[in-house]
């Protein structure tokens, strides 16, 4: 059974006067097996090195390919993935970063909360990305 996606929206409606393109929603109703992902910055899942230094685009690009390799290696695909909490130490940010992960969640529809936090566990991150996947009972 696929999700339910409940009230799915696009950013580029709800925030006009930024260029942004996400595709979310309000809620997911979802059932199966849950994934819960450690926080992905942009750093290199097999070497640990840190990708995209004072680039938050290209940090935010890297931790969503980690977000598709783990959810790809526990059997899902991005179609499972159901949340995302975005973390960023700079609200000047915010647009470089929704944009990047936009492109990775074209059609998904996931609900996403943002923060602004003072800092990360290192201070050449700028994005961290929490996400749950959920892949349902029948894939």
């Amino acid at each position: 059974m696929e999700h339910q996606r409940i009230r799915p929206f696009n950013t580029r409606n709800t925030y006009p006067e930024q260029r942004l393109d996400d595709d979310l929603c309000q809620a997911v109703v979802a059932r199966g097996r849950i994934i819960f992902l450690r926080g992905q910055v942009g750093q290199d899942l097999d070497s640990s090195a840190n990708v995209g230094i004072a680039d938050p685009a290209a940090q935010t690009h890297k931790a969503m390919q980690n977000i598709r390799s783990l959810i790809t290696e526990a059997g899902g695909t991005m179609r499972h993935l159901t949340k995302l909490v975005v973390y960023l130490t700079d609200i000047r940010h915010r647009e470089a970063v929704y944009r990047a992960m936009g492109e990775h969640i074209r059609g998904v529809h996931p609900v996403c909360t943002g923060l602004v936090v003072v800092a990360l566990a290192r201070p050449e991150w700028l994005v961290e990305i929490d996400a749950t996947a959920v892949i349902p009972d029948e894939a």
